[in-house]
């Protein structure tokens, strides 16, 4: 059976005063992070009980004002996602709960990478049946399960550092969590903090709220004051107190995932106190002095939308040259990157960007974009360069060759799928009918993320080195999710 891990998802979680109700901050907040995943949306609030809305589709296509109404109360979770592999169904959409023995509300964002042996070890041998192919449903039993031996009849902070400690010591990969039980919220990230995690709180007249979400950008825009980021391997509890708690649980080394900063974040957001619109502009700065060390002269640079401008500008800067806008995106269209397969983001690419003849014709133009899977998208670009008459056309991408498949946080393809793997950048070139292919290094791409920010941080690179960093990598592993990704198709 083919698995449906959430790898690039968005998730927010709010715990108000007892008397307020939170569904239109969580409904904000998702369409905040629309760009995290489009597949499904749902969300699930606690007034007395649980109430929940998910389907399939975009928020604005999952909720109604009905909708509205009916999810009430103080304590809300919601997230949007999209899946690993084919498209999932409805019974994979996030937030999961449940309402006995023990009444808690889960979502996440990440992988489980031992999702399979778990299924086969853990739950067969408890004779427990899964009712969705979502890994999230293994973290939430695990998690539950060290609830379900708590002494007292409310939830309290040793229950969730229970709860926790149990899934660290059985759940593998990277995640973060958020979550509801009927006396209040918790979230905590993975033993490496591969995934984000973001504290927030808002004063008003009603009182204290909190919040805690997948990028700092969903807490601006709710008006909330971010506090901090969730460390690598710690937890959080506010309970009927309404005093945070964090406990230390994982003692792994951070190594957030590197690409967020590349690709998934929007550019208005901050991650372990990186401004990404800031990271972005530093490897644009880098980039273009990549560039001229390969003697190639040009008339412009031209950014993919939307992720590539903010490094585009300063390329542009750094080289002399004029930024142009040389596409026009269809803003309809989701991000070909996260759609569900291969064949479906090829009937997209063309209807999403559409060129302004004026700015290819006759010029040698530096198509920049963040980064290159399969191949797929660039080759696209370079041939309606060719077709607009563009004289020549160079492909440069901010991140560095990516050459291993992402079992974190990213579907992007399989081993020998990507364009980059045993081929030098001519060959690449060659490939994509492009005149030449400027990459990013990847000490110049972590140091740009440094620059912005944060002097200590060091990443998970998996998907440029092979190297995965929580070191419980299998065989088997990989080759279950080769499986899946096989069965489905996948990229960009």
């Amino acid at each position: 059976m083919v698995s449906s891990g959430d790898f690039m998802c968005g998730f927010i979680s709010i715990f108000g005063p007892a008397e307020s109700d939170v569904i239109q901050d969580v409904i904000n907040g998702l369409v905040a992070i629309q760009h995290r995943g489009q597949d499904a949306a749902g969300a699930v609030t606690f007034k007395d009980k649980f109430q929940a809305k998910k389907g399939l589709g975009l928020v604005r296509e999952v909720f109604e004002d009905k909708h509205m109404h009916r999810l009430k109360g103080p304590l809300a979770v919601g997230h949007v996602r999209y899946p690993t592999v084919g498209l999932g169904d409805d019974t994979d959409v996030q937030p999961f709960w449940l309402d006995y023995p023990v009444g808690v509300v889960m979502a996440h964002n990440g992988n489980v990478t031992n999702f399979h042996e778990l299924r086969r070890t853990y739950f067969d041998n408890r004779k427990i049946t899964l009712g969705s192919n979502c890994d999230l449903e293994v973290v939430l039993y695990v998690f539950a399960d060290a609830l379900m031996r708590r002494e007292a009849d409310k939830v309290g902070l040793e229950d969730i550092e229970a709860g926790v400690k149990e899934v660290f010591e059985r759940v593998k990969g990277a995640y973060s969590v958020v979550g509801i039980t009927q006396d209040g919220m918790y979230a905590f990230r993975d033993p490496y903090g591969i995934k984000p995690c973001i504290l927030g709180k808002r004063e008003s007249p009603e009182g204290t709220f909190y919040a805690v979400a997948s990028e700092s950008v969903v807490l601006d825009i709710a008006g909330y004051k971010v506090i901090r980021d969730l460390a690598a391997g710690e937890m959080l509890w506010i309970g009927e107190d309404r005093v945070p708690q964090f406990r230390q649980i994982g003692k792994a080394p951070h190594r957030p995932c590197i690409f967020e900063y590349v690709y998934f974040a929007r550019p208005d957001t901050f991650l372990d106190g990186v401004s990404v619109h800031e990271a972005r502009m530093e490897m644009g700065r880098r980039l273009a002095k990549r560039f001229k060390e390969t003697g190639l002269e040009a008339d412009s640079v031209i950014p993919v939308p939307e992720s590539a401008r903010s490094a585009a500008q300063t390329m542009a800067e750094g080289l002399g040259l004029p930024c142009r806008e040389g596409f026009v995106k269809n803003r309809y269209v989701g991000r070909t990157f996260i759609m569900a397969n291969d064949e479906i983001r090829q009937r997209t690419i063309r209807t999403k960007l559409n060129p302004i003849r004026s700015e290819f014709e006759g010029k040698r133009v530096i198509i920049i974009d963040d980064s290159i899977v399969r191949g797929n998208t660039s080759r696209h670009m370079v041939k309606i360069a060719r077709a607009m008459g563009a004289k020549k056309v160079y492909l440069a991408s901010y991140s560095a060759q990516l050459m291993y498949p992402c079992l974190y946080g990213v579907d992007m393809a399989t081993k020998r799928e990507f364009i980059a793997r045993d081929r030098t950048d001519e060959e690449i070139a060659k490939e994509i009918g492009a005149d030449a292919v400027v990459y990013q290094t990847i000490d110049q791409m972590e140091g740009a993320v440094r620059a912005a920010g944060n002097s200590d941080l060091k990443f998970c690179k998996a998907c440029f080195e092979g190297t995965y960093p929580t070191g419980d990598i299998t065989d088997e592993m990989l080759g279950d999710i080769e499986k899946d990704r096989v069965a489905a198709g996948s990229c960009k």
